[in-house]
């Protein structure tokens, strides 16, 4: 019997064909993204600060945008989106298109938020971490009514009166709240927690000496210390402050160990091309090395601490358990 044959190459051409049309599908987004970071960017990129107008995220955020309008070549457009602790403006960012043109310009709150609220985002699972750009330490002050002048002075002193010394928090959840509680944990000591909202009023219960003991925002307190009306006995800092170069950190002091400092750092949506994030980090580490740069952060007490994608997702993971272990401990609820 005869055997009928398919037609010579039918079906190997129309398997060439099929796997053309997987390659070109499979290919597609790989090409498109590489496209789109050879032009980027091709419009103006909106940097969403996730704080108000005047505080030092604003100021280091704009700083930021407006030196790297400069590299890009495009505008560079910070817009502030304040509120629920930053998580509005997080939450906006983490919704947007992942294509480098809304970015989120953050604190340690992306951190801290999950850790205390329900909220939808997480840094690592909702974000690419860009860059981090600078560190800006909090200081431990005390009224100068208090016979302490040095860290392990007042720990004498809150261990002999403990649960009687009063220190004043930013609110209940605050990078102020957590940091005390850091420190009450590490140094083994029980303090009178006051809430008020926001770091103003608090300052300003500080120095009429109804709370003795105040851990805030160096740039918040320096004109008060040096005005006499604070003392400052320690940093939460790894290292010293220009503005405050007497003042040794809160570890050197005796606390060894001891952390508390905001940072500041950029993020894109998930998804976002890898070219764009690493063109983004480049450009951004000009801008970081520039002497304007520097001396404007120096004026918000921040020092420039300028991390990558991988040194920033080992940083983010640290910090969770650093400050989820304060939180568990402390009993600590937002506000």
């Amino acid at each position: 019997m005869r055997k009928h044959n398919a037609m010579p190459g039918t079906q190997s051409g129309t398997i060439t064909i099929i796997g053309v049309l997987l390659a070109l599908a499979i290919g597609f987004p790989f090409a498109a993204a590489l496209e789109a970071a050879d032009s980027y960017p091709s419009k103006p990129v909106r940097f969403i600060v996730a704080s108000s107008p005047g505080g030092s995220t604003d100021i280091i955020g704009r700083v930021i945008a407006t030196r790297l309008s400069e590299r890009l070549g495009k505008q560079v457009v910070a817009e502030n989106r304040g509120g629920a602790g930053g998580s509005i403006a997080t939450e906006q960012v983490m919704r947007a298109e992942p294509d480098g043109y809304t970015l989120l310009f953050t604190s340690a709150q992306i951190v801290q938020n999950p850790l205390l609220y329900k909220v939808e985002y997480d840094a690592l699972k909702s974000f690419v971490p860009v860059a981090k750009m600078g560190t800006g330490p909090n200081v431990l002050t005390v009224h100068p009514s208090l016979p302490a002048n040095s860290v392990k002075e007042l720990i004498a002193l809150a261990k002999k009166e403990p649960g009687k010394l009063v220190a004043a928090s930013a609110g209940a959840g605050s990078f102020t709240h957590l940091a005390t509680a850091h420190f009450e944990a590490m140094a083994g000591v029980n303090l009178k927690m006051v809430q008020f909202k926001g770091s103003g009023p608090a300052v300003l219960d500080a120095i009429g000496g109804h709370s003795q003991i105040l851990f805030v925002t160096i740039t918040a307190v320096v004109p008060h210390i040096q005005s006499g009306k604070l003392k400052a006995l320690g940093l939460g800092a790894s290292s010293r402050s220009k503005l405050l170069p007497d003042v040794p950190t809160i570890s050197e002091a005796g606390v060894h160990g001891y952390g508390a400092s905001q940072w500041f750092a950029l993020f894109a949506p998930l998804g976002t091309p890898k070219a764009v994030v690493d063109r983004l980090h480049k450009e951004i580490a000009v801008v970081m090395n520039a002497e304007e740069t520097k001396k404007i952060f120096g004026t918000q007490g921040v020092e420039p601490d300028l991390l990558g994608h991988a040194e920033m997702v080992k940083f983010i993971e640290a910090e969770k358990t650093k400050w989820g272990k304060v939180v568990r401990d402390g009993n600590i609820k937002g506000e």
